[in-house]
């Protein structure tokens, strides 16, 4: 029983599941009435779920409006359907929205829909002040209540018969903007708007204007007044009155000025009248201001004054400008029909002038120090004039000018430029130089000094180097010439070489010959020779006329093998430097004696008793026939004589050859290895002896018996080896 309930339980579980099953099919978004919504109109956003359900269940949905990815309204309901209800569109409403619906776990997004609110609030403009003066500022409030910034503001600025001034702001945070006006000159009643302006998607959107606002301007003074006596047919040399004047509201501060051409000529503070008088000159000819200030308000009032000329400006002339020194020198000053007038006459410097005469006429004899400017003065009825300026220059002649090389030396480098200097003792600039290299010359004028500078830039080997200069300055004198100067042209070293003899190796105690030499160079050249070690050691110096230089070292040691190089040098102060070459110092054959005796006759005499050792070792172990038969052998070779003649010289000696020293191999190789059975013969032989103090030759005849021991041994070191024993007599 309890198992078919557990039965029908899961199976009703099953279809109770598989009854509340759904999907998403889409999530729709709208705007009602339309995408564009004018500011106030009232405002829909509907978002609908498209779902598909297995049966026919309540399911409860959350549905959630975004704006531009901001939550802006969220319902929770059993219905696929949500409205989110604005009553009063404005322009903040505009932007991108989206809806999402979620149930169960599950959910889905509907597509961006872009609404635009069109049209924006009205601003609304405040004034700080309804009554300001000139100079004052209007300070001025706008705001777009209802508008989210950022926001752009227009303010308006109007007057009768003028066009509107504008001012705009932007404001980034904020829904209002304060600004400030400056009220000017001629501002009497004024109206004042505003406008704001939006960005909506690239493209700007403007409300309607604010409310006007009216500003009336007081003035704090009256526009100033100008007068001149006299007003008319101003001669110089009379008296000009200036008066200027105005009327103010409340006396703050005020300051009234006279300018003409930008100067400031005089100025009063906190009074209503300035008056300023001076003598007519023809330079107070041009326009005349008169400027009343307070605060940040001016006005101005102009006058033109035309000042008739009583006399021309005096002219200066002199009977010459340039002449030499100790010429005599006249000056006069005349003005052109006029003659009474007091004249006198002056040279400039920086303080104004040193009077020289009060007259028309000044003549004096010139000296050098009389070169500079000089003015004349004329004057009539207060009225001075002054005269152009005349350059005098009076001229001392040139000295003989002395050329010389820049450097001290006269000398030059071969591919160095060459500069050379020619100055004078005396001489009054400007000066023109003349140089000549040979028939070539090349000029020079200096204006304010004595000396000039010549640069020659095409030295050649083979130039004579001759050159000189002349001067000449406006002195009548002419020009001076100097002397010929002759210039040495230093040729650098080039192409060094070093050299040995004997060359690569030289015995220890023998001497070396060392050979530096160059291919060009001017002499004096400076050799030196070194060594190379961790530091370069100097071992030869030597300056000579000459390309080459040869240095002998007496007694070569072992301390001297190493690396040699030789550098060389002039006056052209550029060194060159040789291929390195290498010495080896190796012994001397008196020294290789030495070792010889010293070193390998010990080696050798190492060498025969090791052998002699060997030798007796292998007679101690040969047999007792071997002993008998070598006694037998040397009794008999004693007593016999062989008294045998020979045509040559005569040998006496005895040898031995043993096994390990000279090996005979023998003929039968089937000897054994036994050295008891080994054959033992005899055999005559003939020998010559020749005397070691070649006296007169002795013949003779000797017989004898030579042992040959044939031994044939399987062993590596005794296989076929062969002993002879040669017992040797000759006769006296």
């Amino acid at each position: 029983m309890y198992l078919a309930l557990l039965v029908i339980f899961l199976q009703c579980s099953e279809i109770c599941t598989q009854e509340r099953v759904f999907t998403f099919n889409a999530v729709h978004i709208k705007v009602q009435p339309s995408v564009k919504v004018k500011n106030g109109a009232p405002m829909s956003i509907i978002c609908h779920a498209d779902i598909s359900k297995s049966t026919d269940f309540n399911l409860q949905h959350n549905i959630t409006v975004f704006k531009d990815e901001k939550l802006v309204f969220m319902s929770v309901s059993g219905k696929g359907d949500a409205r989110y209800e604005v009553p009063m569109a404005r322009s903040s409403h505009t932007g991108d929205y989206r809806c999402v619906v979620e149930a169960n776990g599950k959910k889905r997004y509907s597509d961006s829909l872009h609404v635009w609110v069109t049209g924006m609030t009205k601003p609304i403009l405040i004034a700080e002040k309804k009554e300001v003066f000139e100079g004052e500022v209007v300070k001025l409030r706008c705001e777009l209540p209802e508008e989210v910034p950022p926001l752009h503001f227009i303010f308006r600025k109007m007057k009768m018969n003028s066009k509107p001034k504008e001012k705009l702001t932007y404001e980034l945070q904020r829904n209002f903007s304060v600004i400030e006006f400056p009220i000017e000159e001629g501002d009497n009643i004024l109206q004042f708007d505003c406008l704001g302006k939006r960005n909506v998607k690239f493209e700007f959107e403007t409300s309607e204007p604010s409310n006007r606002t009216l500003i009336t301007v007081k003035e704090p003074f009256i526009k100033p007044t100008l007068r001149i006596k006299p007003s008319s047919n101003i001669t110089e040399g009379k008296e000009i009155q200036f008066e200027c004047s105005t009327v103010v509201a409340k006396m703050r501060d005020i300051e009234i000025m006279l300018l003409r051409n930008k100067t400031i000529l005089s100025s009063v503070r906190d009074q209503t009248t300035l008056k300023y008088s001076a003598v007519a000159t023809l330079e107070d000819s041009g326009e005349y201001l008169c400027k009343v200030e307070e605060g940040k308000a001016s006005k101005i009032a102009t006058r033109n004054v035309v000042v008739t000329e009583l006399f021309p400006k005096p002219v200066l002339t002199a009977s010459m400008n340039k002449l030499d020194e100790n010429k005599e020198l006249t000056l006069s000053c005349s003005i052109k029909d006029f003659q009474n007038a007091s004249f006198s006459i002056l040279r400039r410097n920086s303080n104004g002038g040193i009077l020289l005469r009060n007259s028309r006429n000044f003549t004096t004899r010139a000296k050098v120090n009389d070169t500079g400017l000089y003015i004349c003065k004329a004057e009539v009825n207060r009225i001075v004039k002054e005269s152009k300026p005349v350059m005098i220059q009076v001229y001392a002649p040139v000295s003989m000018p002395n050329i010389s090389v820049f450097s001290g030396l006269p000398e030059v480098v071969l591919g160095k430029p060459l500069k050379l200097t020619c100055c004078l003792k005396m001489g009054t600039p400007p000066i023109t130089f003349t140089f000549y290299k040979g028939n070539k010359a090349k000029k020079e004028i200096v204006t304010n000094n004595t000396c000039a500078v010549f640069l020659d830039e095409d030295i050649k080997q083979n130039d004579k180097g001759q050159y000189k200069c002349g001067a000449r300055n406006h002195h009548s004198s002419g020009m001076k010439t100097s002397k010929i100067l002759n210039i040495t042209v230093i040729v650098p070293i080039r192409n060094i070489s070093l050299g040995s003899v004997p060359y690569g190796e030289v015995e220890d105690g023998g001497e070396t010959a060392f050979l530096c030499s160059v291919k060009e160079g001017s002499w004096p050249i400076l050799f030196r020779i070194f060594r190379k070690t961790d530091r370069d050691v100097l071992l030869f110096e030597r300056s000579e006329h000459a390309d080459r230089v040869m240095w002998q070292k007496k007694e070569m040691s072992r301390q001297d093998t190493g690396t040699y190089y030789c550098i060389a040098s002039n006056r052209a102060n550029v060194s060159a430097k040789s291929h390195p070459i290498t010495i080896n110092v190796i012994l001397a054959s008196w020294q290789k004696g030495v070792i010889t005796a010293f070193v390998l006759i010990p080696i050798a005499g190492v060498v025969i008793l090791a052998v002699w050792w060997f030798w007796c070792k292998k007679k101690n172990a040969k047999g007792p026939s071997m002993e008998m038969s070598r006694s037998a052998l040397a009794t008999n070779s004693t007593s016999e004589k062989l008294s045998r003649q020979h045509d040559g010289d005569y040998y006496s000696g005895s040898g031995y050859i043993e096994d390990g020293e000279n090996h005979m191999k023998s003929t039968d190789e089937n000897k054994g290895p036994d050295l008891e059975s080994a054959e033992v013969e005899y055999t005559e032989v003939e020998v010559s002896t020749l005397d070691p103090h070649r006296a007169p030759v002795q013949k003779g005849t000797e017989t004898v018996y030579s042992e040959i021991r044939k031994a044939n041994n399987d062993s590596v070191e005794n296989r076929h080896s062969v002993s002879m024993h040669f017992y040797v007599r000759h006769y006296g």
